[in-house]
């Protein structure tokens, strides 16, 4: 029994040393940043852009119109190219009101083509933001070497170092919220005209395919000898008829002289 308490009371010490270690370190663990959620478990961020063609009679008031419709929604217009039979103009809106704004273009004028797209940034975002952590560490390091640097020659070559790596974090920044920018803000473009914009023809296949690409190639390599032909005209006709005219003037001169020697 005596044996059994001695061995109790030895071990104890043992395990609250290896308790202590544990205690210690909670505080620690809780106050670690969380890890990045797996892309699969982010929430999706999207880069929306449209493209929308339009047909009105009033192209500077349709123009005025869309801008007026993008401030609505809490955007702003961008680059704007306009006259009186065409134009168009680049706008910003939150990527959550852009399917409403592009609906909404119907009632401006009629729209005669509609096209929008989305990009999936979620894995950029997620890298980059990753990077900027582990850039943010690797400065902090730097900087306390900095502060323990004892001679010039370390404080020169840290500095450097450090400046080096400040400068790649701030270029990670701005990456970061281009990319955050761009899903906040959909980027919608406008063309207005009087007319409706054609659309492609539909690319022909097969013989008669062949045989259209064959007459335009026959087409266009006529123009091109027809535009040689006018281009060199007016040195022909301005070098051609002095040299005929000498050629004339020595064969008749030529021709002369033999007659007087038959005399």
């Amino acid at each position: 029994m005596n044996s059994g308490g001695s061995a109790r009371d030895a071990a104890s010490p043992q395990v609250a040393q290896q308790k202590a270690p544990q205690q210690e370190n909670a505080p620690q663990q809780e106050n670690a940043p969380a890890a990045v959620q797996p892309v699969q478990q982010q929430e999706r961020q999207l880069v929306r852009t449209a493209t929308v063609d339009l047909r009105s009679d009033d192209v500077l008031k349709a123009i005025g119109q869309v801008k007026d419709r993008a401030q609505a929604v809490g955007g702003f217009a961008g680059q704007e190219n306009s006259t009186k039979t065409s134009g168009s103009v680049t706008v910003r809106v939150p990527s959550n009101e852009l399917d409403r704004v592009v609906t909404d273009l119907a009632s401006i004028g009629e729209v005669t083509h509609r096209e929008v797209r989305s990009e999936d940034v979620t894995e950029q975002l997620v890298d980059v933001e990753a990077r900027i952590a582990t850039q943010r560490a690797s400065v902090d390091r730097m900087r306390v070497l900095f502060e323990r640097a004892g001679t010039t020659a370390e404080i020169a070559q840290i500095e450097g170092e450090l400046t080096k790596r400040q400068s790649e974090l701030e270029s990670m920044l701005r990456r970061a919220e281009s990319l955050k920018g761009k899903v906040a803000l959909a980027t919608l473009t406008v063309q207005v005209r009087t007319v409706p914009i054609a659309p492609p023809e539909p690319e022909k296949t097969g013989f008669l395919g062949a045989l259209a690409g064959g007459w335009n190639a026959l087409v266009a390599v006529v123009g091109v000898i027809l535009i040689g032909v006018g281009a060199m005209l007016p040195f022909v006709v301005a070098l051609g008829v002095p040299a005929a005219a000498v050629i004339y003037a020595l064969r008749r001169r030529k021709r002369i002289t033999r007659m007087n020697e038959a005399a």
